[in-house]
């Protein structure tokens, strides 16, 4: 037999991210590579879902999502941005935003086109625009600011610029885009009839300044599919509960890919997700900021006390942080070195990059994690660098 795979797989490799937390659960290191809490999702989450499993809410739900779930996403959006979304055409449930992104690409690019991509950028960009046999063309947001260039963007964008990936906030440099940078992206789509794609997972985790999200912008609702989810918001990183809002003569389209791809997402956890929306309200997510942001100060106070130079990030919960002073080693020899010498496990800031050079003295650390385990990596870091 011929041991052959399809070329569409050689141009990017495994999850990096993932591999570090293999790494760290070698050698026993804090896993601040990998974004997920080590902390409890919020109890009437969990009872809910307890609750659907119990009530045997067990078997497939509607392939694009329950009507519960679908109907309280469409208020969230009215409340939150004054976006009216029909729950029974623009709506879609994926198995997380990873599947979102991927669903959308596959329903909305053909092959030969191209998707502009911010880097640095999540680590999927790049591969699902490979997958639908697309090129990723990268247009960097400059250090230390990370601020988008629009006379950049323009340049990036040809003939057969299909879409633009827009991910406020950022992961991982922590930017959350400003009006004046969603309105350049926005000028361009219109001007070009090109389809902008969000990834808006962490909307509810911003410390300065705002979430817009760039369908709310004049002239965008209809050329914008917006990509969110459960996962950060409500600590449930596991359920695999994505979103999708898209206007209808796209989704229709999405929902026939979603299909194909996973049927659904786990119906009792779609319901727990529904219960979530509706019940928790203004001063759980003042919380989960407020929270973060404690977490946040934590995690920069101590890199910066250890010896790397970072930015303190405006939204999510990463820091990108330059290790160039504290080591003459690439970043993945250094990530790999601070697990197993520090017991500190971030992410090589190479795999965040198309070109991997412009990240080889960045590593990524992730803040998701419990005030006593930060301290903990903090104290670890700043006595391996004294």
């Amino acid at each position: 037999m011929i041991q052959r795979t399809a070329v569409r797989t050689h141009t990017f490799t495994e999850s990096v991210i993932r591999h570090m937390t293999r790494v760290a659960r070698r050698h026993g290191a804090i896993n601040l590579a990998q974004g997920f809490p080590d902390f409890p999702a919020p109890r009437l989450l969990k009872d809910a879902a307890c609750r659907a499993i119990q009530d045997d809410v067990n078997q497939y739900a509607i392939t694009w999502g329950t009507p519960a779930l679908r109907t309280a996403l469409a208020a969230k959006y009215a409340e939150w941005y004054g976006l009216e979304v029909d729950a029974e055409s623009e709506i879609t449930v994926t198995c997380g935003a990873t599947e979102a992104m991927a669903a959308v690409m596959l329903a909305a690019i053909d092959p030969g086109e191209e998707v502009v991509v911010f880097e640095p950028f999540y680590e999927n960009y790049g591969p699902d625009a490979v997958l639908c046999d697309a090129a990723p063309v990268f247009v960097p947001l400059s250090p230390p600011d990370f601020r988008l260039d629009p006379d950049r963007l323009a340049d990036a964008v040809t003939k057969r610029t299909r879409a633009i990936v827009v991910n406020t906030p950022n992961n991982p440099s922590g930017r959350v885009l400003d009006r004046d940078e969603l309105g350049a992206v926005a000028r361009i789509c219109k001007e070009h009839d090109i389809l902008a794609i969000t990834d808006e997972i962490y909307e509810h985790i911003v410390y300065d300044g705002e979430h817009i999200p760039l369908a709310t912008l004049p002239g965008m609702r209809d050329r914008t599919v917006v990509i969110s989810g459960a996962s950060k918001t409500f600590s449930v990183t596991g359920w695999r509960i994505g979103t999708i809002v898209a206007p209808a003569w796209l989704n229709s389209a999405i929902r026939k890919v979603h299909d194909f791809l996973t049927v659904g997402a786990p119906a009792p956890l779609q319901d727990a997700c529904a219960a979530g929306l509706e019940s928790l309200g203004a001063d759980y997510y003042e919380g989960l900021a407020r929270d973060y942001r404690e977490r946040r100060d934590i995690l920069f106070q101590g890199l910066q006390d250890a010896g790397f130079r970072c930015r303190r990030p405006e939204g999510a919960y990463y820091i990108m942080a330059d290790f160039s002073p504290l080591s003459s080693l690439d970043d993945t020899a250094f990530s790999t070195f601070l697990a197993r010498e520090c017991g500190v496990a971030p992410v090589p800031g190479s795999s965040f990059y198309h070109r991997p050079e412009d990240g080889r003295k960045l590593v990524r650390f992730a803040f998701c994690k419990r005030t006593g385990t930060l301290e903990g990596a903090v104290s670890r870091l700043r006595g391996f660098f004294a």
